[in-house]
């Protein structure tokens, strides 16, 4: 696959995984300072990795969740929980990726995690969020 090839593949698929108006926002928001970085996400992250026929789109965003959980990237593991619904995951299989986290990446870490995967799931309900 050509270099233009996986820009396009890898943008339809952060549409999808990430949502349209996502995309449209951080495409609104590239510069001369991160385009070359917007650029190498969607070929590679998005491009390359996501489109692996490998694991299905449900699993990597259980990975990811869990990743951006050990990693402690709350802004990043908030944009995977809106993310995951639209590759099928359930907020009961969430829990239990947090509850699993708890124990391999630390109980501070999890309850960091539950406590913004409820703020991201009222936001998605409608609900004004416990946090504001």
């Amino acid at each position: 696959m050509d270099e233009r090839a996986r820009f396009d593949s890898g943008m339809a698929v952060r549409r999808e995984v990430l949502g349209a108006d996502y995309v449209g926002k951080a495409q609104a928001d590239t510069n001369a300072f991160n385009a070359e970085f917007q650029d190498l996400i969607t070929r590679y992250a998005w491009g390359e990795i996501w489109t692996r026929p490998g694991l299905s789109r449900h699993a990597r965003s259980l990975i990811v969740i869990a990743t951006m959980v050990a990693l402690n990237r709350g802004e990043e593991l908030c944009l995977h929980l809106r993310a995951a619904a639209n590759n099928g995951v359930t907020r009961d299989e969430i829990r239990e990726v947090l509850l699993q986290c708890a124990i391999y990446c630390g109980v501070p870490a999890a309850n960091s995690a539950f406590r913004l995967a409820q703020d991201v799931f009222d936001e998605m309900d409608g609900k004004q969020s416990r946090s504001a």
